[in-house]
């Protein structure tokens, strides 16, 4: 089954951070990489939903959130089987406090 990969603004405003910051200390050709990086592992979202764990923290696992972990960066995402959508809520780099920008939302 083929689920629907919706992003949120604030999604999308975290994935475009992470690449202008990777662009400008480290070059485009290294923040493409990157970007592509992101996108595949949110295209594969489609064919399986569940590849993520449940987050550590209670309130984030209370909430019905998953966390899909790449190298450096966590995907926060919530799947509606009713709708068969995947939404992606937030990336963020691992080392942030990403617990105080998930409940930001």
């Amino acid at each position: 089954m083929i689920y629907c990969v919706l992003r949120t603004d604030t999604a999308d405003s975290l994935i475009r951070r992470i690449v202008l910051y990777i662009a400008e200390n480290f070059g485009n050709d290294i923040a493409l990489e990157k970007l592509n990086e992101l996108e595949t592992a949110l295209r594969s979202l489609e064919s399986n939903p569940y590849q993520g764990t449940e987050p550590r923290y209670t309130v984030l696992k209370r909430q019905g959130y998953r966390v899909l972990i790449l190298k450096k960066d966590l995907v926060f995402y919530k799947v509606d089987e009713n709708k068969k959508e995947v939404m992606v809520y937030a990336v963020v780099d691992q080392r942030q406090d990403y617990l105080s920008i998930i409940r930001g939302l």
